[in-house]
């Protein structure tokens, strides 16, 4: 007995000591060079190691131990220690990579055997530059996906578009599923950090599994989880930045201004001397000043003048912004139960005062083993932001202003009216802390959980449930001291917003192989429920503006109350079979079926089917001689989907409070406010896709090119009535678009050697057009809302600008401009000619033409990415080329009759009768056809990130009590080149609708620095 104890010590003892140190370095098979990043484990524990930038390992192990070698992009490679030291690997380059597993969708699927048109991020591409919100991560990084945003206001999140606008006004914002469950509420609640991929479903056959929903795209988000094997690592992602206004609009200076008056008021025979006469452009004369009350009637101008002085509000408005973001996740597990914790903080202070946003979250993703047939897992995401200035944009109110006022008060306080115009109130009063409060704070708990039940072998069933609560409350307090109220009573208002959404999911989910024959199939039954609620008071005479909107019951008036409720149900059931004959012959079938409570009690109902197949060709035998082709795939896809973007109880006639007189008395009675329509149903949106998916020379170039056309019927329009009726109008299935296009993704790795040096290359095209086929009528335009059969669905249809009427015109002017008649050089001299365009001699509505849309002709991104050793750079940049935008600046900031500041134009003048832009009349608000001036083309190209990053090696980091260590430096926005900003003294032309105007908040450039660390 004590021999047996005694050689099983001996046995443990020389077993503990058995370790030894085993190095080596880590090579491509492809081209010899060192592998960075791989990950070495001895099987079957959690001891492993990481290879440096050279590809160099090291790590300890017994010497009857395995090794396993993992890499992205290579094929996993095991090896037994063998007593030895010393082990170098060659691992081979996975051409099977394009083989990576998709979500698509309750479910996953292999690249190879995608049928439908599906681009993906990674959280390698989304960790490459800072950004707040997933919509960011996809600008310029998906073909077919239109991302725009406008301004830098924080808390904005970027407008989503996937191939086009279908619908007038059923909405046109893409799904959004998070871990299996669809959102009801906006996507910036997310912390980026947490994604490890974004999937975007783009044509039909891909969305009709989410039928009802999946007309406009749908875009799926996978979180990160914990793993299967290896030991818990905790890492910390951080960032701090200052954030610059990236350019101002250009603006008169003080002695710009001024003449810029005193030329409205010659144009109309006003700026006269003390003999009577007209003083000449470009002079100026203190009798002439003193008939202009903007200049010489007002003593604040009078003194700006005298001293020179050139007030920039912008300037004093606009600082330098803020930003910070953080992110600690721990990750791990064993083969029961694996984890993923992490917490988040976000901050971003704008370049205004009273603006910011911050966001703190916490997230829990956990998957747990019971035993081998079930197996139980939860996401839970807790979200707690707050918003300043959603509302406000001060920036805005200095646009306007006379800079011959003085900002400050000899004493240095704020001057309220720098000049007499009593419209005028100084923009600092409105960054006065407690002048102006806009504050949102928002609650979100969003889940997913879900118990997935192994039935029989390839045959599972998981139910997932998903609750999502939201609350907010949204506060406005308007003081004394600001332009809203110029001394009035203060105002104020409260809206609390309480929202539960909840989905219910079935699954049942059975895949077979029968020796070539691989099958999957996929049944859903899902219904899912959404409960909003709103309540919202108004109030004037706030006794202490110290009380804000947190007192409402001191104030001495209500101005008004309102609640709503807001409830929808939609009930789902669905089926999917992909099958593939020896991973060649591709087959996807789908059909879905909804039902809505926003529809007619005729249509509550409506299926949604798709089609589509593969062919691998590269997979055949007749293709194996080519030895540079890696993959080569041709797909083809038909399919519907719907959109259930109408308002609820919209199909319903619906009641509207009026006032009764009974007897003497008023009453309050209801009476018809809308026409119900039982037959109101689905907008449906058909979709053909062709696509080609290729990869060659071992993954070196590969990329995908689509084709498509998706054709929307059965719009939701407002259909006119006769006004006899009592009603004006009736939302009916009437209309029709189209959207048709090419998209082009490709990646390629442009070199590669064997001493360290890579450079690779994404780039992405788009290229949609879109149209509408039928309204109302048939194929007939309907000019009033400006929709053209033909054209996309927001066109400008305007007078054109043919020039400015010259000296030597006025005669001819004078016929356009009979009214001019305070003009000191003949009617219409100055003014802008418009375009005749039918030649009749009469400028009317007949003369309007299509100036253009807001749909670019195309738009693309590039990233390129640099490495060396241990360093690495990147530059990305985003175009988007050919589409119209309209100028408020040019409209509301132009209106060139001496009275306002204005954006600064190359006006006419005698001297100057080249000019682009009229000459100022005092006796005019605006020009006349002063439309013609505000469209600009929009185009653009933006060098959006530069990112410079180091990773220290291993040995570093291990000294530093760490696994990995990265610091990188990004400067965002650095650079626009657009024909509107430099030609036409604009902004940055992007924008996420139609118009860049005074309400958005100047775009921005960030400098940032950070970490990635990892123990």
């Amino acid at each position: 007995m004590s021999w047996a104890i005694c050689s099983i010590l001996i046995t443990i003892t020389m077993s503990s000591f058995g370790q030894q140190t085993i190095s080596g370095k880590i090579t491509s098979t492809d081209d010899g060079q060192g592998i960075p990043g791989v990950n070495v484990v001895v099987k079957g524990t959690n001891k492993g190691a990481t290879s440096d930038a050279n590809g160099a390992y090291k790590i300890a192990a017994s010497g009857n131990a395995t090794l396993i070698f993992s890499a992205v992009g290579y094929a996993t490679v095991e090896v037994a220690v063998s007593n030895r030291s010393s082990i170098d690997v060659k691992m081979n380059v996975d051409v099977k990579s394009i083989d990576e597993v998709v979500v698509v969708g309750y479910g996953t699927q292999k690249k190879s055997q995608l049928t439908g048109a599906i681009s993906q991020v990674s959280s390698k591409q989304i960790s490459e530059m800072p950004i707040t919100n997933l919509g960011q991560a996809l600008q310029g990084r998906t073909a077919g996906v239109d991302v725009s945003q406008s301004g830098s206001k924080p808390g904005t999140t970027p407008k989503i578009l996937i191939r086009g606008r279908r619908s007038f006004n059923a909405g046109n914002d893409p799904l959004y599923v998070v871990d299996g469950i669809p959102l009801s509420a906006g996507y910036e609640d997310m912390n980026p950090n947490d994604i490890q991929s974004i999937e975007v479903l783009k044509d039909a056959t891909a969305t009709a599994i989410y039928g009802a929903r999946g007309a406009n795209g749908v875009v799926i988000v996978t979180t990160k989880r914990g793993a299967v094997k290896g030991k818990t690592t905790v890492t910390y992602d951080m960032y701090v930045g200052q954030s610059q206004a990236l350019n101002k609009l250009q603006l008169f200076n003080g002695a710009e201004f001024a003449e810029y008056v005193r030329e409205a008021y010659r144009a109309t025979g006003i700026y006269k001397n003390a003999a009577g006469t007209i003083v000449p452009t470009g002079q100026s004369d203190p009798v002439a000043d003193s008939k202009v009350a903007v200049l010489g009637g007002d003593p604040n101008v009078v003194e700006g003048l005298a001293q020179g002085r050139s007030t920039d509000y912008q300037d004093l408005i606009l600082k330098n912004g803020f930003q910070q973001n953080h992110t600690i996740g721990i990750q791990g597990g064993n083969d029961k139960t694996q984890f993923y914790i992490s917490g988040g903080y976000f901050l971003d202070k704008g370049i205004t005062e009273g603006l910011d946003y911050a966001r703190t979250t916490l997230r829990a993703n956990i998957d747990h083993q019971i035993n081998k047939n079930l197996k139980v897992g939860l996401s839970t995401y807790v979200m707690y932001s707050e918003r300043n200035g959603e509302n406000l944009n001060p920036y805005s109110f200095t646009l306007g202003q006379n800079p011959l006022g003085a900002a400050y008060k000899a004493d240095g306080t704020i001057n309220f009216t720098p000049t007499n115009d009593a419209l005028l109130t100084n923009p600092l009063a409105e960054i006065v802390p407690g002048a102006q409060v806009d504050n949102t704070k928002k609650y979100r708990i969003f889940n997913s959980i879900y118990a997935e039940v192994k039935i029989l072998d390839g045959l599972k069933y998981t139910a997932r449930f998903g609750p999502d609560f939201t609350i907010s409350r949204w506060g406005r307090f308007i003081g004394a001291q600001t332009n809203a109220r110029k001394g009035g009573d203060p105002q104020a208002s409260n809206e609390n917003r309480f929202g539960f959404n909840w989905t219910l999911e079935n699954i049942l989910n059975y895949s077979k192989s029968f020796g070539k024959h691989n099958l999957n199939v996929t049944l859903l039954q899902s219904i899912q429920k959404d409960r909003f609620e709103t309540y919202i008071t108004n109030v004037q005479g706030v006794p202490a503006e110290s009380q804000q909107f947190y007192n409402l019951g001191n104030a001495g008036s209500v101005l008004g109350v309102g609640s709503a409720l807001t409830e929808w149900t939609i009930n789902s059931v669905m089926g999917r079979i992909n099958y593939d004959f020896n991973d060649k012959y591709l087959v996807t079938l789908t059909m879905r079926r909804d039902g809505s409570s926003r529809f007619g009690v005729n249509t509550k109902y409506g299926n949604f089917p798709g089609i589509a197949f593969g062919w691998n060709m590269s997979n055949e035998g007749f293709m194996k001689e080519i030895t540079w082709l890696d993959l080569l795939k041709l797909r083809a896809g038909y399919g519907a989907v719907g959109n259930q973007g109408v308002s609820p109880y919209q199909t319903q006639g619906l009641l509207s409070r009026t006032t009764y007189a009974w007897d003497n008395t008023g009453a309050f009675g209801y009476r018809p406010n809308t026409i119900g329509n039982p037959d109101l149903r689905w907008e449906s949106s058909a979709t053909t896709n062709f696509g080609v998916d290729f990869s060659i020379w071992k993954g070196k170039v590969q990329g995908s090119i689509e084709l498509y056309q998706t054709n929307t019927t059965d719009l939701l329009l407002s259909d006119q009535l006769p006004g006899s009726i009592g009603f004006s109008a009736v939302t009916r299935n009437v209309g029709e678009t189209r959207n048709r296009g090419v998209e082009l993704g490709i990646s390629t790795v442009n070199v590669n050697t064997a001493g360290g040096f890579k450079w690779t290359t994404d780039f992405q095209f788009t290229k949609n057009k879109e149209e509408i086929v039928s309204l109302y009528n048939g194929a007939i335009d309907d000019v009033g809302n400006k929709w053209f059969i033909g054209q996309p669905l927001n066109s400008f249809f305007d007078y054109k600008k043919a020039g400015i009427w010259q000296v030597s015109e006025a005669e001819q002017a004078a016929k356009f401009y009979p009214g001019d008649k305070g003009n000191a050089l003949g009617a219409g001299v100055g003014q802008v000619k418009v375009q005749d365009t039918n030649g009749d001699g009469v400028i009317n509505a007949n003369d309007r033409v299509l100036l253009g849309s807001d749909v670019p002709d195309f738009s693309a991104g590039l990233t390129n990415r640099f490495s060396y050793k241990n360093f690495d750079i990147s530059f990305f940049f985003f175009g988007r080329f050919g589409q119209t935008i309209v100028s408020g600046f040019h409209q509301n900031n132009n209106a060139l009759a001496g009275r306002y500041q204005q954006i600064k134009v190359d006006y006419w003048t005698p001297n100057n009768p080249n000019a682009e832009f009229p000459r100022p009349f005092s006796t005019q608000e605006f020009p006349q056809y002063n439309t013609t001036l505000i469209y600009f083309d929009g185009s653009f190209i933006k060098l959006r990130n530069i990112n410079f990053g180091y990773t220290f090696s291993n040995s570093v980091a291990k000294k530093l009590g760490m696994e990995s260590l990265r610091l990188f430096s990004s400067i965002q926005q650095p650079f626009i080149w657009s024909k509107f900003i430099s030609k036409y003294n604009g902004v940055d032309p992007e924008t996420s609708g139609t118009a860049v105007n005074s309400g958005i908040t100047p775009a921005t450039k960030v400098f940032t620095v950070g970490i990635n660390a990892k123990f």
